[in-house]
């Protein structure tokens, strides 16, 4: 069981709001509603959220600013709602830093579930941890759950933290995209490109040449590798 969170569901949908609510509510969670980006940011201003479900399609400020923006003001989790088969989109709210989404329509009790996910992940990295790991250049602080390279801190989402940590925690195993969605998101089952464009982000902050690959390398018909330091 995860604990119970504090969530904010923003959509201008007020019938998916008025179901995603029940639910989260049902689950035992305390439940903010916001019907556009501004609603969202200032609710995010006045309150600590434990995870946002956000609606890419907004009037005014899209989800995608919102999330670009949550990035900035903090580290709360995003899920984002889009629209199914809208693979583009998918895609770039990933980028734009959500650590999870569900395709619309979609299942009540999935976006509790994912939400459960988050909630579990997120306690366990705040959880009591010890020791500094480095690799070359690369120093990964558990306990206090940040990572720096050359000495400057990497600004990375909870996602993007998890995927370095548990990668550089097993140097030389390649890992397929199935493999990392369970290992990294916790899902039996997902799209792929979630660690794909994961991926990508991290090597953009942790490569020299994120195009040229050294320490988060490509192993073709497989997945990824992580390459320890010599």
């Amino acid at each position: 069981m995860s604990r119970l969170a504090r969530v904010l569901v923003v959509d201008d949908d007020l019938t998916v709001r008025e179901v995603v609510v029940s639910y989260l509510k049902v689950a035992g969670h305390e439940v903010h509603e916001a019907a556009d980006g501004e609603d969202a940011l200032r609710a995010v201003r006045q309150y600590r959220f434990d995870v946002v479900v956000l609606d890419l399609m907004l009037p005014g400020v899209d989800g995608f600013e919102v999330c670009r923006r949550l990035r900035a003001m903090g580290g709360v989790p995003v899920i984002m709602l889009t629209a199914l088969g809208d693979e583009t989109h998918r895609v770039d709210g990933l980028e734009a830093g959500a650590d999870d989404y569900v395709t619309k329509p979609f299942s009540p009790r999935e976006l509790v579930l994912r939400v459960a996910a988050l909630i579990r992940r997120a306690g366990e990295r705040s959880a009591p941890a010890h020791g500094v790991v480095t690799d070359g250049d690369l120093s990964i602080d558990a306990e206090r759950h940040r990572a720096t390279l050359a000495g400057t801190p990497l600004n990375l989402t909870g996602r993007e933290y998890d995927l370095l940590q548990f990668l550089v925690a097993h140097p030389d195993i390649a890992y397929s995209r199935d493999d990392l969605l369970q290992e990294v998101w916790g899902w039996s089952f997902g799209d792929q490109s979630t660690v794909t464009v994961h991926v990508r982000r991290l090597r953009e902050k942790v490569e020299r040449e994120p195009q040229s690959p050294t320490r988060l390398v490509t192993v073709w018909g497989v997945g990824y590798r992580w390459v320890p330091a010599s």
